[in-house]
């Protein structure tokens, strides 16, 4: 017969086994003139029969196996029998005797316990991957068999556990490893985490602030949350939170570019909106695949409110003097890294006697709940929330519950405006002029000011830069602004600040003037004398100008 023709019909695994056979029968059995039927009527017939499962040696079998086997018997898991492998692993061990005693290594894995279960409900049990005496680790599983131990009634058939083993090690060390290789890359991504968080928070003149970050536990990969405080001068106050779609290394790379981003940003002294749009094009350019949720909020103690816009994230709570809970929600727009999207501004009341709390969803986002609950919780834990910021941080994620083994990263941020009152209160002035009358309104700023910080009680030498800059900032609105304008005067425990404000929205600009030049010089002596100086464009049309001088110590 042509093999190879007949074969071609049969799938590849029954081709090989026809192949097998083919070849497995002699000559003098193939026959000229046999057909293929009764060639395989003559093989069935002569072939010896295979033998049943029952009849196979089981001890035997048990003997040579290379798992860990040992049979016991009776309430008190007497030794019936351990193979070869069980004695190289631990020793030859006697028989008949309790494995309390027998077996002393089963006692210290703790699995006495276990063939107690056995016995009492004839049920198998597993644990895996246990590490023996000798350094080895085993996977045992325990079974209840019935065994014919005895001539009497009362132990015919006596319950038995059959223990078997199976040596796991290498899976064990391989497990061990890739553990300690997912501890190594946590640690580095908390510690790349931490040192992209400032190391600490600017403290801005009218505002008590403290932030919070907490990683989540050991098996959940460190995120993306980051926090910041910028101090944009002219006594305003930038304050950021943000997280970061993602885990580990590259989410922590992405939070740190972002937030380097968002103080150069800040340092434009931009509306809210704006910076949310600047930040929107970049993380598309960082990484399109990543977003992040984001909040930009700008205190103004001349406003006494916190204007903010918000990129998908979690709204603002305040608590006021009186203790009501005010939720900033409105405008919320999408996350950054989505394009093509226009922020908005929004603003909410941030007086004197207020606490305000910025936070990422691992602070209020539980699984088994709606995130609104979460949110909610957090405002009767601010209701109830007094003390220091710092304290008010660890308050609300007492509170909160999140715990050490947490399943995300928390950043949470607490800010007070407080109420000043006494003589802490004589240390935070403000004066204000309205500039009306063209020309002849620079010699009442000049006396206005004049007055306004000799009441102050400032040294001279202080009086009279402040003077000279207010009457250069006056002098400046007057010849390229437009009404209306406002001379501001505003101390506090540390500086002195002098805002000039007027309607047109010509940002100024530090240049050098020439020889013949008869102005140009007016920013640049302001540049000089005051310890820093900046202009901004303000919300309703036109500028902000403004210079701070540090006070002396006391």
């Amino acid at each position: 017969m042509n093999f190879t023709r007949w074969s071609a019909r049969l799938p590849g695994t029954q081709r090989r086994a026809a192949g097998r056979t083919d070849h497995s029968i002699s000559p003098a059995q193939r026959g000229e003139s046999s057909v293929p039927a009764a060639r395989a009527e003559h093989l069935t017939d002569e072939a010896a029969p295979a033998p049943a499962v029952e009849d196979l040696p089981v001890r035997e079998i048990l003997d040579r196996i290379p798992a860990l086997v040992a049979l016991v018997h009776g309430p008190d898991h007497r030794v019936a029998y351990v193979n070869d492998a069980y004695a190289a692993a631990f020793g030859t061990r006697p028989t008949g005797d309790p494995a309390r005693e027998a077996l002393p290594e089963l006692e210290e894995l703790g699995l006495l316990p276990l063939l107690d279960q056995v016995l009492r409900s004839s049920k198998p049990r597993t644990v895996k991957s246990r590490k023996a005496p000798g350094g080895r680790s085993y996977t045992f599983t325990c079974t209840p068999v019935t065994l014919p131990l005895g001539s009497s009634a009362k132990d015919a058939d006596e319950g038995g556990v059959l223990v078997f083993a199976a040596d796991v090690t290498d899976h064990a060390e391989a497990a061990e490893r890739l553990r300690a290789s997912e501890r190594t890359q946590r640690e580095t991504a908390v510690t790349l985490q931490r040192s992209l968080l400032p190391q600490e928070l600017e403290q801005p003149d009218d505002l008590r602030i403290a932030a919070t970050y907490q990683p989540g536990g050991t098996e959940a990969a460190v995120g993306g949350d980051w926090y910041d405080v910028i101090t944009l001068g002219g006594g305003r106050t930038a304050l950021v939170i943000g997280d970061v779609m993602g885990r580990g290394v590259r989410a922590a790379a992405v939070m740190g570019q972002l937030r380097t981003a968002v103080r150069a940003y800040a340092r434009l002294d931009l509306p809210p909106h704006e910076v949310l749009q600047l930040l929107d094009g970049l993380a598309a350019e960082i990484d399109a695949s990543q977003i992040a949720t984001c909040v930009y909020a700008v205190h103004d103690p001349n406003e006494g409110s916190l204007v903010y816009a918000s990129a998908g994230h979690l709204p603002i709570l305040v608590r006021d003097e009186n203790g009501t809970i005010h939720r900033a929600e409105e405008p919320t727009g999408p996350p950054l890294g989505t394009g093509g999207w226009l922020h908005a501004s929004g603003s909410v009341p941030l007086g004197p006697g207020s606490t305000a709390v910025l936070y990422t969803d691992g602070l209020v986002e539980r699984r088994e709940e709606d995130i609104d609950e979460g949110v909610a919780a957090l405002e009767n834990a601010l209701a109830g929330a007094t003390g220091t910021p710092q304290v008010v941080c660890d308050r609300l994620i007492r509170a909160l519950g999140v715990t050490a083994d947490h399943d995300d990263d928390v950043a949470v941020m607490v800010l007070q405006h407080p109420a000043r009152t006494g003589g802490d209160a004589e240390l935070f002035r403000n004066a204000a002029l309205e500039l009306l009358g063209g020309v002849e309104a620079a010699p009442r700023a000049r006396a206005f000011a004049t007055g306004v910080l000799a009441s102050w009680r400032f040294p001279a030498e202080l009086n009279d830069l402040g003077v000279l800059a207010a009457s250069e900032l006056v002098a400046n609105s007057l010849q390229h602004g437009t009404p209306p304008m406002r001379l501001r005067l505003r101390r506090t425990d540390r500086r002195l600040i002098i805002e000039v404000t007027d309607g047109d929205d010509h940002l100024p600009r530090r240049r050098r003037a020439e020889p013949a030049d008869e102005a140009g010089r007016g920013i640049a002596i302001v540049a000089t004398i005051a310890s820093s100086w900046g202009s901004r464009r303000t919300p309703g049309g036109g500028k902000a100008v403004w210079c701070e001088f540090a006070l002396p110590r006391a």
